[in-house]
C-alpha cells in the first residue's frame, strides 16, 4: 500500500471524507477508486459512491478476492443508506465468510452488522436478534463497536426493552467518544432522545396523555386490559389477541374501549366500523354478527354485554381498560414513520418494509403527497420518497413489526 492510499484510509477512518479525497481524487487504480467511493458515501453522494465501488471491484479481479469482498461490503452499506433493500443477502454473507477466512475480522463484522441493520429496517426483528446475537464486538475499532451497540439499542427499543436499550446506548456513546467521529456521536444522541420523546397516546374520555417509551412498556406490562392501536390488538399480562388482519373487529373493539366504563351506541359502532352515517337493518344485522365474532375472540380477557343503547366491554378480574394510540393517526402512519428517518426510500423498499405491494404503497404515497406530507425526487426507477422529520415524538411504535410480545 503506498503512502497516499494509507493516508486516505486513515482520513476515512477518522470521518474526514474531504481529506481522503484530496489524496486520491485523480487516481483511477482500484484501491483509490474504492477509497473515493467510501468518501463519496460519507458525503452523501450514494449513486456516485456505488458506481466507484463497483468499478473498484471489477478492477481488483478474481485473483484479489479479499479486496473484492471489502468492496462488496462497502457497496452493501451504500445500498443500506440508499434504502435499496431488495436483492439477495447471499453475496454479503459470502463476502463476510471470505473476510473471516482472511483474518479480516473487523470488515467481516461490518458485513454482518449491515445484514442485521437491513433486517431491522425490514421489521424482521427475530432474524435481526439472531444475527446480532452471534456478533462479538470486543477488541474491535471503536467506530465498529459503536455501530454494533447502536444496532443492539435499536432492536431493544423496537421491543420496548428500555433498560437494555439504555445500557446499549451507554456503551455506544463510550465507543463513539473513543472513535471521535461526529456522525456517530450525533446518531447516538438521536437514539437516546427517542427514549425521552412521547411515543404514544393513552386516550381517556375527553382527553389524552402522551406516553414515553418507558411508560408504554409499563402500561403493557401492567394488569390493565390494553387495546393497542399501534399493533392493532388486545393484550393483558402475557395474553395477546392480534386483530391487525381484522380491521372491522378492531374498530369495534376500540370504540367499545373508548366508551368504557360506559356503553357504546349502536349507531356510533356502525359508523366507525362500516363507515356509514345512514345505517339500515342490514347494517344492524351485520353489527350483531361482528359483535358475536369479537365476543368469541376476546372471551379469555373480557366479555361484551348488550345494553339498551348498544354494547359495553366488561374486562375479567375487574381490570381497567386502556386505549393506546400511536402518536399520529392515519392508515399510512407506518409509511410516514419510515420516511421520517431522513433517508430517501424507493417504493419497492417501502413495500418490503411494510409488507405491501408496490402498487398499494404507490397509491398511499400519492395520497400523502397530495396532503403535503411527503415529496418525491427523481423519476421512474430512480424515484425516491422523502418526508420531513417528525419533531417532538418518536415513531418507534409506528414502525413495521414493532412491539412483538416475547
Amino acid at each position: 500500500m503506498d503512502s497516499l492510499i494509507a493516508a486516505s484510509a486513515r482520513a476515512l477512518a477518522a470521518g474526514d471524507a474531504l481529506g481522503a479525497l484530496k489524496r486520491v481524487a485523480l487516481r483511477e487504480d482500484p484501491p483509490a477508486l474504492a477509497l473515493r467511493g467510501i468518501a463519496m458515501a460519507q458525503l452523501g453522494e450514494h449513486p456516485r459512491a456505488r458506481e466507484l465501488l463497483r468499478r473498484a471491484a471489477r478492477g481488483f479481479g478474481a485473483h484479489e478476492e479479499h479486496a473484492r469482498a471489502r468492496c462488496l461490503v462497502a457497496e452493501a452499506e451504500v445500498a443500506l443508506a440508499m434504502r435499496d433493500l431488495g436483492g439477495s443477502s447471499r453475496p454479503l454473507a459470502a463476502a463476510a465468510a471470505t473476510l473471516e477466512s482472511r483474518g479480516d475480522r473487523a470488515n467481516a463484522l461490518q458485513a454482518r452488522l449491515i445484514a442485521a441493520r437491513r433486517l431491522l429496517l425490514l421489521g424482521r426483528l427475530g432474524e435481526a436478534a439472531a444475527a446480532l446475537a452471534h456478533l462479538d464486538a470486543r477488541g474491535l475499532p471503536p467506530s465498529l463497536a459503536a455501530v454494533a451497540e447502536l444496532s443492539a439499542a435499536e432492536l431493544a427499543l423496537r421491543k420496548l426493552h428500555t433498560d437494555a436499550a439504555q445500557a446499549a446506548l451507554g456503551r455506544a456513546q463510550e465507543a463513539a467518544l473513543r472513535a471521535r467521529v461526529p456522525a456517530l456521536l450525533a446518531e447516538v444522541a438521536e437514539a437516546a432522545a427517542a427514549l425521552e420523546r412521547p411515543a404514544a397516546r393513552r386516550l381517556f374520555p375527553g382527553g389524552e396523555q402522551a406516553l414515553r417509551l418507558g411508560e408504554v412498556a409499563a402500561l403493557l406490562g401492567s394488569s390493565a386490559l390494553v387495546v393497542d392501536a399501534c399493533r392493532r390488538g388486545l393484550g393483558a399480562d402475557a395474553q395477546w389477541r392480534p386483530l391487525a388482519r381484522r380491521p372491522v373487529l378492531f374498530a369495534l373493539l376500540r370504540a367499545l374501549a373508548e366508551a368504557w366504563p360506559g356503553d357504546a351506541d349502536r349507531e356510533a359502532l356502525i359508523a366507525c366500523a362500516f363507515r356509514t352515517q345512514d345505517p339500515d337493518e342490514t347494517h344492524r344485522a351485520r353489527l350483531r354478527v361482528e359483535i358475536g365474532r369479537l365476543r368469541a375472540l376476546v372471551a379469555p380477557l373480557a366479555h361484551i354485554e348488550a345494553t339498551a343503547r348498544g354494547f359495553v366491554l366488561r374486562p375479567h378480574d375487574e381490570r381497567t381498560v386502556a386505549v393506546l394510540a400511536p402518536p399520529i393517526d392515519g392508515e399510512q402512519a407506518s409509511l410516514v414513520a419510515l420516511l421520517s428517518d431522513g433517508a430517501a426510500w424507493s417504493t419497492s423498499a417501502l413495500g418490503l418494509a411494510v409488507g405491501a405491494s408496490q402498487r398499494t404503497v404507490q397509491r398511499a404515497l400519492v395520497e400523502l403527497e397530495a396532503q403535503g406530507r411527503v415529496r418525491s425526487i427523481g423519476r421512474a426507477r430512480a424515484q425516491r420518497w422523502l418526508a420531513p422529520p417528525l419533531a417532538g415524538f418518536t415513531t418507534i411504535l409506528l414502525l413495521p413489526a414493532a412491539l412483538p410480545f416475547e
